[in-house]
């Protein structure tokens, strides 16, 4: 499956100046809920990376809100099994609604559409360890990380795209006065 034709079709793949939530800039940003808004394109994407996670065998699957709800459900519904997913908090954190249920011990997996340094879905993450289930695998639709995070367990992405990002005090966009697009 070409996921990059996806978002391009989808208009998902945008070019230009970009500030992304690491605080880099880039000139390339996907904007997966442009890519999500086609089902055929979600359900697809989340088929593709269900098979890379189903060996995992998990009881649940969890993803941040807002981007990984959509990809967390139909993860879950690909791989049989329950979908979360976490909501950030006052403190930075990320949290799950009382009657989401998580069993202490039960084996889950964690989702998110674009990794660059794994925050947010390690967070979402936490939130199930903070009640008792254990984190067996993360999985992305697309791992734009300058280096493969480590979750500390197995991470599979459908594809690597690792465009250029620069430090605002190093982009040479910025020396060139060409303005930035804040997504």
């Amino acid at each position: 499956m070409d996921v990059l034709a996806r978002y391009r079709e989808s208009g998902a793949l945008l070019e230009g100046h970009f500030l992304l939530k690491s605080g880099l800039h880039s000139p390339y940003f996907l904007q997966s809920a442009a890519v999500f808004q086609y089902p055929e394109h979600a359900r697809a994407l989340a088929e593709a990376l269900a098979e890379k996670l189903r060996s995992f065998e998990p009881d649940f699957v969890i993803g941040p809100a807002i981007g990984g709800v959509v990809l967390s459900h139909l993860v879950a519904e690909a791989l049989g099994a329950r979908a979360l997913f976490a909501e950030k908090d006052e403190a930075g954190g990320m949290f799950l609604r009382p009657g989401l249920l998580v069993r202490p011990g039960e084996r889950f997996v964690a989702v998110e559409d674009v990794v660059t340094t794994g925050g947010s879905v390690r967070r979402a993450a936490q939130a199930a360890i903070a009640r008792g289930a254990e984190l067996v695998a993360v999985g992305a639709v697309v791992d734009r990380s300058p280096e493969p995070p480590d979750f500390g367990v197995p991470f599979r992405a459908l594809v690597r795209f690792v465009p250029e990002t620069y430090a605002p005090e190093e982009c040479p966009p910025c020396r060139a006065g060409v303005p930035l697009s804040r997504v």
